[in-house]
């Protein structure tokens, strides 16, 4: 079964919630930093969350803890463009360890990965949303709670089809 993504809402099965996508919707993403949500079909590499504020679930799915030391670079100049990285770090990266808590769970999707193109766009996630839903830099983001049920629904092989 995939997940369905459009402007307003993430569909699993019968499972339907409200979504925040990026400011400037869903259409192909063009470059790093244009606020859109990339059109396609996506595989979850894996999840990445805080244990300090999530408590312990199941899941199908490889897990990272965040600490905080843990970024994910954004530099098109560097080689560990679009990867999670471990500061100190010398390129342009963003922290995932945050006061907010948008990324106190990420699922990391397979956006521009293997190959990985410089400067087409890095860090697509499904994370948590802010209190009003604010649009996102390219995400997806759900209520906490939501997220946390899906990922307790959802199977490694689940493919993510953002239209």
């Amino acid at each position: 079964m995939h997940i369905y993504i459009n402007n307003k809402y993430l569909i699993y099965g019968n499972y339907k919630v409200k979504c925040a996508v990026g400011k400037r919707g869903i259409a192909t993403k063009r470059k790093e930093g244009d606020l859109i949500t990339p059109l396609g079909v996506y595989k979850i590499k894996y999840l990445l969350y805080r244990d300090d504020r999530v408590k312990k679930f199941h899941t199908n799915f490889k897990t990272k803890k965040i600490t905080p030391s843990l970024g994910w670079c954004d530099d098109s100049k560097s080689r560990d463009y679009n990867k999670l990285i471990t500061y100190p770090f010398k390129h342009r990266a963003e922290k995932l360890f945050r006061k907010d808590n948008i990324y106190d769970l990420i699922l990391v999707l397979n956006f521009n990965m293997n190959p990985t193109y410089r400067n087409k766009g890095s860090a697509i996630f499904i994370h948590v949303a802010k209190p009003n839903f604010t649009a996102t830099k390219g995400c997806v983001a759900l209520k906490k709670n939501n997220l946390i049920k899906l990922i307790k629904k959802i199977k490694k092989n689940t493919k993510i089809k953002i239209f």
